[in-house]
């Protein structure tokens, strides 16, 4: 079990510290669940009235509120990343044995480091890399030539095709696949023929990926997702789409072929993005918002049939409930005004 005292949690965030420096932290909780030997987080203001209660050992927050805290405090301008990188401290899953398990499949030429983890029943094909500190799971599939960079995590389940590169700190969660055939048919008199997929995909450093999300191999040139990319669970990215560094795709969002995306974008749950179309970087699309064409200003966008500025979009959403008033008055209007035609 990972332990901790509060002077070492101190010195690696970077924070101000009230209180014993020899407590000992073995976890994280909520301030209304955590107990003496668990650290906790204000990050919200609503949450405030709790913090008088906390029975934690010790809570991250502002200095605002430091004088309110009933315990030991770890004072820093921004508490909710410092519980994200606490988080990975009591991660049960950060740590596991190097070595591959003995039912695993894994090619004579492949190349495994001997600090990476492969585990039972997975795959590694031909030409494959697998980087140090990895760890692949079990039942997942690496196919031939990939690359899995430094310090990834491959969950059990995940099938990754071949000829795609991983950079280095990048999760994938279980149901993924990863470089599967393009949506690529050409039509002949009714006839589907297949367009081979010959590119890969490319996805940079720190990059994560929710389960059962898919992300397409290009037709030609690669599919790209680049550094700092977060992707939420049963996304679909299809062939040559690109991704800009520091987007965020919540789940359940399609983006069709060679669509292009900005760096630093927020992508709402259900939104879907039409192909061969570009966002600029910095742009927000809410929840459900259909990208029909391209954007080329930053701002927040959103839409409940077409895509429009959110601004737009919130007058109109409210002049919708008015339109079987306003089309009465329509109506009535014209009918007086074929009256008065008749009577002259």
């Amino acid at each position: 079990m990972a332990q901790y005292r509060l002077q070492q949690l101190a010195e690696l965030l970077d924070a101000q510290l009230i209180g014993d420096p020899e407590i000992l932290i073995t976890g994280i909780a909520t301030l209304e669940s955590a107990q003496p030997e668990q650290i906790s987080f204000l990050a919200n203001p609503a949450y405030q009235k709790y913090l008088p209660h906390t029975q934690a050992g010790a809570v991250l927050l502002k200095d605002a509120f430091s004088e309110h805290c009933p315990c030991a405090a770890l004072v820093l301008s921004n508490p909710y990343v410092a519980y994200a990188r606490l988080s990975q401290l009591f991660d049960p899953m950060a740590n596991g044995v190097a070595g591959i398990h003995p039912s695993a499949t894994v090619s004579d030429q492949a190349q495994v480091q001997p600090s990476a983890q492969v585990g039972p029943h997975a795959v590694i094909e031909a030409g494959a890399e697998i980087g140090a500190n990895s760890y692949i799971g079990a039942n997942s599939y690496i196919g031939a030539n990939t690359i899995i960079g430094e310090n990834c995590r491959i969950y059990p389940n995940v099938t990754i095709y071949h000829g795609v590169s991983l950079g280095r700190q990048v999760t994938i969660h279980s149901g993924c696949v990863i470089g599967g055939d393009g949506f690529g048919f050409a039509n002949e008199r009714g006839q589907w023929i297949k367009i081979a997929q010959l590119g890969g995909v490319i996805i940079g450093n720190q990059v994560e990926i929710g389960a059962n999300t898919n992300i397409d191999r290009g037709a030609l040139e690669d599919t790209q997702i680049a550094n700092n990319v977060i992707i939420d669970s049963q996304v679909q990215i299809a062939h040559n789409v690109k991704i800009g560094e520091g987007t965020a795709i919540a789940g359940c969002v399609g983006i069709a072929g060679s669509a292009e995306i900005g760096r630093n974008c927020l992508i709402g749950g259900s939104s879907n993005i039409s192909g061969h179309l570009k966002i600029c970087d910095g742009v927000t699309l809410n929840m459900t918002t259909n990208v029909t064409s391209s954007i080329t200003q930053p701002g927040a966008y959103s839409s409940g049939t077409g895509m429009m500025d959110v601004k737009v979009w919130r007058k109109n959403a409210v002049r919708f409930s008015q339109l079987d008033q306003l089309a009465k008055r329509i109506k009535n209007l014209e009918q007086t005004l074929a009256r008065q035609r008749d009577e002259q």
